[in-house]
């Protein structure tokens, strides 16, 4: 197993994990639940941590298909400047998710204030998620790729 075979495991989980926290998340403030809204902060957490393995693994799969035909190096450069920003934003939701837990375990009084906190910072991670995702997409998926992406491959679109 290669790195881009373990890159293409793992970068899934901070996506789907952050997609998925954030709608719990909103279900557990609209119910006023603090299990629920803690079962949301653990899937952050753990969406985070995969972000850590999804970046570890990203060079090294880089490595291995940045010379294959019609990949282009612009086409991985853009997908890894994504990853970066976004996985910053994982990385801070993953702190900030370990506090609300603990806010609520502990019962203190900032704790309603980290819910919501972490409903916006899950809110930009699920935005930069999707362009994330799409820019990874778009590296071995042809047909998902904008015609601007074709232009500097210098072929044609397969439209």
């Amino acid at each position: 197993m290669n790195d881009a075979h373990l890159h293409m495991l793992v970068n899934h989980f901070p996506i789907v994990g952050t997609i998925l926290g954030l709608l719990v998340l909103i279900g557990g403030i609209y119910f006023k639940n603090i299990p629920v809204k803690n079962t949301a902060f653990f899937l952050f957490i753990i969406a985070a941590i995969f972000a850590v393995f999804s970046m570890a693994t990203g060079e090294g799969a880089e490595e291995l298909v940045e010379d294959m035909p019609n990949i282009g190096h612009e086409i991985i450069h853009n997908h890894e400047e994504l990853a970066e920003k976004f996985a910053i934003i994982m990385y801070l939701l993953g702190v900030v998710s370990s506090i609300g837990l603990i806010t609520n375990i502990k019962k203190h009084s900032k704790a309603g204030f980290f819910s919501y906190a972490i409903a916006i910072i899950a809110l930009v991670a699920v935005f930069f998620s999707t362009k994330v995702g799409t820019s990874g997409g778009e590296i071995r998926h042809t047909e998902i790729r904008s015609e601007k992406a074709f232009q500097n491959l210098n072929v044609e679109s397969p439209e």
